[in-house]
């Protein structure tokens, strides 16, 4: 089974033209970011994004310091430094500090009405900027009111029948394939999915362990036993790739910073290793060590998109959507809503819920039209 991998640096370049943002490169606001107009600003070329100044450097530095302390996700992290410099360029490199409920709601309200963000697009900016006043200049803010509000829409997840998973799922192969059916006999996300390390798999007790997932909560879920030779016989063969990577003087895989530094030996650990690994390796910028990082999530998603197209399955159906089918067949299963929360990881039984009424709304009820 070969292993299948995209960099999404290579992806990004690919789709754009441009490079993807790293976490380092979000923390200034992109050239195609239109900024306030300012009439005290200096002249600069069209499309040119201006240079932060030492205001907007220093803010940065204090809130990646204070995230990496925290140990926040990755995503996180790059996500509000994205959005603290799209505020500060808007402001044109004002200090922080001089600013505050009046110019976020300005901002908020911006965001919404000449952007069109989407609703969670605009609380992900609001929760950024409140990190930032809250806990990296020690503010307390007065309530923000008056905001223009993205609309946010009340949808319903899509959730496939049990046919539509199978012909799906049977038209899948290769490490993709492999990935969704995890992604639907346990109900993971799709990076939890990805995340997985060798000594995450208990075969002998048919469970998965997701370290660090949604809420940086560990959980327990289960293997399917459908998949679980097939899951052996991969597993064999990344050990296999592993210990080539070895005799080349390679076999890292990307570790916590902490257990990096306290374990230096515990990257080239055997239980270490992704189970989806990519298939090329990439430098970590800020110790020039080569890595192996897992399978990018778009390999998924790709093939997944394909697969429903020749399972001729009418739904937009996405990775994510197995997520959605795993706990809504286990409810028609009869298993209870506490159960499926645990397995799913959610923290409120209300998101769970959610499922429920996919199935549950207008059952038993007969319609008018089948009374004529």
């Amino acid at each position: 089974m070969p292993i299948e991998a995209h960099t999404g640096s290579n992806l990004a370049r690919q789709k754009t033209g441009r490079p993807s943002a790293t976490p380092l490169e979000a923390l200034t606001p992109p050239p195609w970011v239109t900024l306030a107009p300012s009439t005290t600003s200096p002249t600069r070329e069209p499309g040119k994004a201006p240079s932060p100044g030492p205001n907007t450097r220093r803010v940065l530095a204090e809130l990646q310091g204070l995230i990496q302390t925290l140990h926040y996700s990755g995503r996180t992290a790059e996500a509000y430094g994205y959005w603290v410099g799209r505020f500060l360029g808007f402001y044109r490199g004002r200090d922080a500090a001089e600013m505050g409920a009046d110019e976020i709601r300005c901002f908020l309200s911006q965001l919404a009405v000449t952007e069109r963000v989407s609703a969670a697009t605009q609380n992900q900016a609001l929760c950024a900027l409140l990190f930032l006043y809250r806990r990296v200049l020690g503010r307390d803010l007065e309530r923000i009111q008056d905001i223009e509000r993205a609309k946010a829409p009340r949808r319903l997840p899509l959730v496939l029948t049990r046919r539509e998973v199978d012909a799906t799922l049977q038209a899948m192969s290769g490490v993709p394939g492999l990935v969704c059916w995890l992604l639907y006999g346990a109900g993971l996300r799709l990076l939890e999915a990805l995340s997985l390390r060798v000594k995450d798999v208990d075969f002998e007790h048919n469970e998965l362990t997701v370290r660090d997932g949604k809420g940086a909560k560990d959980r327990v879920t289960l293997l399917p036993e459908r998949v679980k030779q097939r899951l052996q016989r991969h597993i064999e063969q990344v050990r296999f790739v592993h210990q080539q990577d070895l005799a080349a003087g390679h076999g890292r895989a990307p570790l916590p910073r902490a257990l990096a530094e306290k374990h230096a030996n515990a990257a080239r650990e055997w239980g270490w290793q992704y189970v989806f690994p990519a298939s090329s390796f990439y430098t970590d910028r800020r110790t020039g060590l080569r890595h192996r990082h897992h399978l990018h999530e778009t390999v998924v998603q790709k093939a997944m998109a394909v697969a429903v197209r020749v399972a001729q399955i009418g739904k937009p159906a996405t990775p994510h959507t197995l997520r959605h089918s795993f706990a809504t067949h286990l409810l028609e299963d009869g298993y209870d809503l506490r159960t499926i929360q645990e397995l799913l990881g959610h923290s409120d039984v209300s998101t769970t819920m959610i499922y429920t009424h996919v199935r549950s709304a207008g059952r038993g009820v007969r319609s008018p039209a089948d009374k004529l």
